[in-house]
């Protein structure tokens, strides 16, 4: 059976000498190479969702590969897809480098310049491991998919938007659908997702940082388990300690969160920083919330335009919401759309804050009614957005209806039987 073998690779020239070499291998296959890190963990996610024997046996990954340095990119599709080896390629062969590589899940190193006797015995033996691995997890019956949770982050066009609130809505509707629901607050100065929520609590994100290999216990002792549910992951009481989650400890916590939880939601504030950013490139939907007015979608397109710079994410892969929203608004979501060059959610949020008021003030947003227009509109943006099982009775029963309709119905059904 022939060697799958998928370069990752995002310089020119680089792409060029390693497909070549790869495709004189003997048995080898080589499939046609990604250029950066995203398309590397969205083309393994696809394939793992078809089945775990139509993942690559081996990943070669560049040094210079982006915009996620390469060995957290190791890292993660160590995490995510424990069935691919990964060999990493680098002109700095140095044993610090080594060990470091194999710390971060990699399977082999091969130095710069390539060595066709280096990358075929690098290659043979790592799909030898891969096959090994493969042939293990399915006489165990339980083959890993390496599609893990999925991630949400809800970022705000500017403050005051909205953005703790669906962010807490968001994950309410997921973990009241039976999905196991992570809310994490990475909006690290400024986070309010423990006020909103009426939350005492010793243990943040902060605790995490530190630790390199953040396992399932380690995991438990920092979350806070509120009585929704959630599973939540706070942002520091103290704002300075923010600056030490850096975008590295950032892309640990959310790999981590992701292979314990079947959807884990963000807050990521307004202000972008390392590990807001990283939150961002690793999510699997990211939303930007607005409201119907100039300054606010001046924001969004200002913050749309910033991520794709920095190589965050680019603006098609990102999804407006628009909060606070009524029939007589002159800024309507198509011009939204039109503007910042996004998607825009179907679902939008109606304005009424009286509905909120009293809640918000208690510190009990969980409490919310659930005849709640806005409620009902969030809980119905989590339909669209796939984060909620809907029971096959409520689906039929929803066809016809709009987006935030069908959620609404569903849950409440669910809740009614």
């Amino acid at each position: 059976m022939p060697t799958r073998i998928l370069p990752a690779v995002g310089d020119t020239d680089a792409v060029r000498s390693i497909t070549t070499l790869l495709s004189q291998l003997p048995d080898a296959e080589p499939v046609a190479p990604v250029v950066d890190s995203t398309q590397l963990i969205d083309t393994l996610a696809r394939l793992a969702a078809e089945s775990v024997d139509e993942l690559p046996e081996v990943v070669v990954v560049h040094e210079r590969i982006g915009p996620v340095p390469a060995l957290e990119l190791i890292r993660e599709v160590a995490l995510r897809f424990p069935a691919v080896g990964v060999i990493l390629v680098t002109s700095d062969a140095s044993p610090g480098l080594f060990q470091a590589a194999m710390d971060y899940g990699a399977r082999g190193l091969v130095a710069l310049p390539l060595s066709y006797e280096e990358l075929a015995s690098r290659v043979q033996a790592v799909a030898q491991w891969s096959v090994g691995v493969r042939r293990h997890l399915g006489a165990g019956g339980d083959v890993f998919t390496g599609v893990g949770g999925t991630v949400i982050t809800v970022s705000g066009a500017k403050g005051g938007v909205g953005t703790t609130l669906t962010a807490i809505q968001l994950a309410l509707a997921a973990q009241a659908s039976g999905r196991s629901t992570a809310l994490v607050d990475m909006d690290l100065q400024t986070g309010d997702v423990a006020s909103y929520l009426d939350v005492q609590f010793r243990r943040s994100v902060v605790d995490l940082a530190a630790i390199t290999d953040i396992s399932p216990r380690v995991l438990a002792d920092a979350v806070f388990r509120h009585d929704t549910g959630l599973a939540l992951l706070l942002a520091p009481a103290e704002g300075e300690r923010g600056e030490d989650v850096t975008d590295r400890a950032a892309r640990q916590i959310v790999s981590a969160l992701r292979s314990r939880y079947e959807v884990v939601v963000i807050d990521c504030g307004a202000q972008l920083n390392g590990a807001g950013a990283a939150a961002v490139e690793m999510a699997d939907r990211a939303l930007l919330i607005t409201t119907p007015d100039v300054v606010a979608v001046r924001g969004a397109k200002r913050a749309v335009r910033m991520w794709d710079r920095l190589q965050i994410r680019k603006a098609e892969e990102t999804t407006v919401v628009v909060n606070r929203h009524s029939r007589g608004t002159e800024i309507q979501p198509p011009l939204i759309q039109k503007i910042t060059g996004t998607a825009v959610a179907a679902t939008v949020v109606p304005a009424n804050f009286k509905e909120l008021q009293s809640v918000v003030d208690a510190g009990r947003i969980h409490e919310l009614e659930n005849k709640s227009s806005v409620k009902q509109a969030l809980w119905g943006l989590a339909g669209e957005l796939g984060l909620v099982k809907v029971p096959e009775g409520a689906q039929k029963a929803g066809r016809g209806l709009r987006g935030g309709d069908r959620g609404s119905v569903s849950f409440r059904r669910r809740k009614e039987g």
